[in-house]
């Protein structure tokens, strides 16, 4: 299996727990007298399994990325801790923008008039570059991921 599809298929079991989870709390209670519509045991049982599955899984794909040459001197696991990073840093200026570019109307000369403290067009070329950082970095960890094969 390619690490690309088992990255798929995390996402499948997480999907499929979530839904796991709704379906025992709807069922975790019933009125008096009557059944519930699906077996809360059966439910746990099944969930456990997919917990299981999604463990095992998860183990195989971080040591792949982990035993995964990315480029000389670096892991996969250490790209995206990278990307990871890059996108982190990227979302904490997009919010420093936003939050500095927001213009507030005064309705008299009384009122306190408030002034961005930052440039924004510097931030926002900031926030560019590290944009085309991450896309740079992604489309790399994403050819990695089908090129790879996931260890057993």
């Amino acid at each position: 299996m390619k690490l690309a599809e088992a990255l798929i298929l995390r996402s499948d079991y997480q999907k499929r727990i979530e839904q796991l989870k709704n379906r025992l709390i709807v069922n975790a209670k019933t009125q008096e007298g009557e059944e519930p519509n699906e077996d809360p045991k059966e439910l746990r049982k099944e969930l456990s399994n997919v917990l299981s599955e999604l463990k095992e899984l998860i183990q195989k794909i971080n040591y792949t990325n982990s035993k995964t040459t990315f480029e000389a001197g670096k892991t996969l696991a250490d790209a995206l801790t990278e990307r990871e990073m890059l996108g982190h840093e990227r979302k904490i200026y997009s919010d420093l923008i936003e939050h500095a570019s927001v213009r507030h109307e005064r309705y008299s000369r009384s009122e306190i008039k408030y002034v961005a403290s930052i440039n924004i067009k510097e931030t926002q070329k900031y926030v560019d570059e590290l944009s085309q950082k991450y896309r740079v970095l992604d489309t790399k960890i994403q050819e990695l991921n089908w090129l790879t094969v996931i260890e057993s």
